[in-house]
């Protein structure tokens, strides 16, 4: 996966800008070097935001990744520990 070009916390203060009008959403992407595709997807994302918030939704979803990852571990366990105990020794 590609590293973005900009934090959250850029990002924020993009969308921030826009909402002001003080710059038109085209000058902002090319001063950003993103294209508005990407300002727009941004936007649906992270739109009445603030940086904290956005900190924490990386978080839970950081946590998120890592529990599924937990669950995925302990359900092959649990399908080996069933094989196992099905072999007739």
């Amino acid at each position: 996966m590609r590293k973005p070009k900009l934090t959250d916390e850029q990002i924020v203060a993009l969308l921030r800008e826009a909402e002001r009008g003080e710059n038109t959403i085209t000058e902002l992407c090319k001063k950003a070097g993103v294209s508005e595709v990407t300002f727009y997807r941004w936007r649906n994302k992270f739109s009445g935001n603030t940086v904290q918030d956005v900190r924490k939704l990386k978080q839970l979803e950081k946590d998120n990744a890592r529990l599924l990852r937990l669950l995925g571990q302990r359900d092959v366990e649990i399908d080996a520990m069933k094989e196992l105990l099905a072999k007739k020794w």
